[in-house]
């Protein structure tokens, strides 16, 4: 028995793009917030949705703990959480139904509750954590349990329903000392099944840290309903210490810090490099980083880290396009720093972005041009999101009218009049990894035509996939310049 049942509603099964891809990371958000609760003296039981089959296993959950309070405390560090997909949407409501009926108090943190709050009290949910949720949630469950004489209404960061109204509270300031919180309760996910997909599917297991929270850039198109347009990090020693516990408990190959921004503080990298170095739990790992904070110093100093893969927000190789994004970065920018890891041995991946307002097949050519030039190691394409709070979704807010959110990751619609149609930027994805793989796998041919003995079955795959890449990009070039017509 728990006297609280932490959830998130992202099922892996129900995005089959994710589902094909099988990289499932243990939701931190969630864990941390159990790992607090669990600090205050609450017994706390977790639901992993990640791995699930479905929302019906919830309910053997709740029969299992039988908790007095269930939190759907989505993991904000899933970029896929944010976008607020229907399908987890619709599971989120699931799961609150059936903590209802099992007569539980049901709290909910999510950027989709938070945008939509009305929406989520008509679903049974009773009360709504507004920002940044450990420290409201704590104050929540001690206010309801007895354990302290707060009122409701004083609690900073919450909305609840009363009568036929929503009742919200001021704010909550942001946490700024991040190392005052629990490391994640990694020890109530069953992290043996997450290495056991990573292993079977890929032959080595990777999982998640975070270093930091929020982000200060701009971006217009970027929606931050939780950590607002902060940046509040861990101690390099923390976070230091953190993946040492975690190697030497678990035993990761590979890490994935998913921080919107890995190291932006000066001379962070640096330090936490000194002190990977000295507790010798040097693993490799991936980060996202702006091409902008990627000088020498901290290239040099995330290699000594073990960084082997830096994911940048490229977004498009226009300038006219970056500026109108807010974006605050140049396409030189993104050449130098594509270059500066390259140098230093670290892969480097690219984000890119078409369809934002404005953009025509010029501004498209460019971005190819981009990661021709770049010679990105990998790349991920989406079209323009438009997500509530930001300016971009005010832009093209008018056009938001029959669909609003994507069903699951794969969908790629474009939900506003863009230049194009929806089928064209959905070709369009096929036609530039179809450019990239050709690219690819061309570069590893003339390697391999110098270097003989570097064949192996891993080459072999990446040329066979450049020469069928190279097909899908000459069809779908030819029906691209048919719909420009």
């Amino acid at each position: 028995m728990s006297d609280v049942l932490f959830t998130h509603a992202y099922f892996l099964r129900f995005d089959p793009k994710q589902w094909e891809t099988m990289q499932p990371y243990p939701p931190l958000g969630t864990l941390y917030a159990a790992g607090y609760v669990r600090q205050l003296g609450y017994d706390v039981g977790v639901f992993d949705s990640m791995l699930a089959d479905g929302p019906a296993l919830f309910e053997e959950a709740l029969k299992r703990h039988r908790p007095a309070y269930v939190v759907l405390f989505e993991d904000h560090f899933n970029y896929l959480s944010k976008m607020c997909l229907t399908r987890m949407r619709e599971a989120a409501y699931h799961m609150a139904a059936l903590a209802k009926s099992a007569g539980c108090t049901v709290v909910v943190s999510s950027s989709d509750a938070t945008d939509h709050k009305a929406s989520y009290f008509s679903q049974g949910v009773d009360y709504i954590l507004v920002g940044e949720g450990e420290y409201t949630l704590g104050e929540l469950l001690n206010s309801l349990s007895g354990r302290s004489k707060t009122a409701i209404e004083d609690i900073a960061g919450l909305a609840r329903r009363q009568d036929d109204t929503i009742k919200e509270t001021p704010p909550r300031g942001f946490l700024k000392d991040l190392d005052e919180l629990p490391a994640p309760a990694r020890d109530l996910a069953d992290m043996s099944a997450y290495e056991a997909a990573w292993r079977s599917r890929h032959g080595y297991f990777s999982t998640n840290m975070v270093t930091t929270r929020g982000c200060p850039f701009k971006c217009n198109w970027c929606a931050k309903p939780i950590y607002g347009n902060r940046y509040n990090s861990h101690s390099p020693a923390y976070v230091a210490h953190d993946l040492k516990a975690l190697k030497d408990t678990y035993h990761p190959d590979h890490i994935w810090f998913a921080d919107d921004i890995f190291g932006l503080k000066p001379d962070w990298v640096e330090s936490f490099s000194r002190h990977v170095e000295e507790l010798q739990c040097k693993t490799p790992f991936k980060i996202q980083a702006r091409v902008d904070l990627l000088d020498e110093p901290v290239v040099a100093a995330l290699k000594r880290a073990g960084c082997d893969m830096a994911w940048v927000g490229a977004e498009s190789g226009s300038q006219k396009i970056l500026d109108a994004m807010d974006k605050g970065t140049t396409v030189e920018q993104i050449h130098k720093a594509a270059q500066r890891l390259h140098h230093h041995g670290i892969k480097v991946g690219f984000f890119l972005q078409f369809g934002y307002p404005g953009e025509t097949r010029e501004d498209i050519e460019k971005t190819i041009h981009m990661v021709k030039k770049g010679r990105p190691d990998d790349i991920g394409i989406s079209v323009s999101y438009p997500l509530p709070g930001t300016k971009f979704y005010e832009q093209v807010r008018q056009d938001l009218v029959d669909k609003t959110n994507w069903t699951d990751s794969d969908d790629l619609a474009l939900m506003f009049q863009g230049t194009y149609s929806p089928e064209y930027y959905r070709l369009l994805h096929r036609v530039v990894h179809g450019r990239f793989r050709t690219q690819r796998g061309l570069d590893t041919l003339a390697d391999l035509v110098t270097h003989p003995l570097r064949m192996n079955r891993s080459r072999m795959r990446t040329i066979a996939t450049g020469v069928i890449g190279a097909a899908t990009a000459v069809v779908g070039e030819q029906r691209l310049r048919r719909m420009e017509k």
